[in-house]
């Protein structure tokens, strides 16, 4: 079986030379149970060995729209080549294929696959970054992984609903 991966970042703004990666979240699917692992790195935590350690064993990574942001973000900060180093598969595109369009949350919603924080998007992530960083608001960090948290899980279910193998 092949040992699957599904990423998701979380940033300062939309520019990779201008805005930092503050959250790498990957769901680990692991062989045996096919059981969901979630691993966050953090701020300072955010490095290429961290990352290589992470995804250690992975051969498969899934994103959404990971081909034009999160892989580019984190080649350019962390000079970690992840189309080079695992087959990558955008379940994005695999969605434009059904005409299903626009970001991960609106494709969520058509196709039912629900969220505790529904209401939430990329600005509350850097919102609560800085919340966290500038006045110690830990509520805010939690807040902020577990919108990533709930990023690449769901990243799974619509692996699957889109019966992308």
């Amino acid at each position: 079986m092949i040992k699957r991966a599904y990423m998701d970042i979380e940033t300062t703004g939309l520019s990779k030379k201008r805005a930092d990666i503050t959250v790498i979240g990957m769901a680990i699917e692991e062989e045996v149970e096919q059981e969901l692992k979630v691993y966050q790195l953090v701020g300072e935590e955010v490095s290429s060995e961290a990352l290589s350690e992470a995804l250690k064993g992975v051969k498969c990574l899934y994103t959404y729209n990971g081909k034009r942001f999160d892989l580019p973000f984190i080649k350019y900060k962390l000079n970690f080549d992840i189309e080079n180093l695992y087959t990558h598969v955008d379940l994005m595109y695999f969605c434009w294929r059904k005409n299903l369009k626009g970001g991960l949350k609106r494709v969520e919603k058509h196709l039912g696959i629900p969220r505790e924080l529904p209401d939430v998007d990329g600005f509350d992530a850097v919102r609560w970054w800085f919340r966290y960083v500038d006045d110690g608001d830990e509520t805010a960090l939690d807040l902020l992984l577990k919108y990533n948290g709930e990023d690449v899980a769901n990243l799974k279910k619509l692996r699957e609903r889109l019966r992308v193998y």
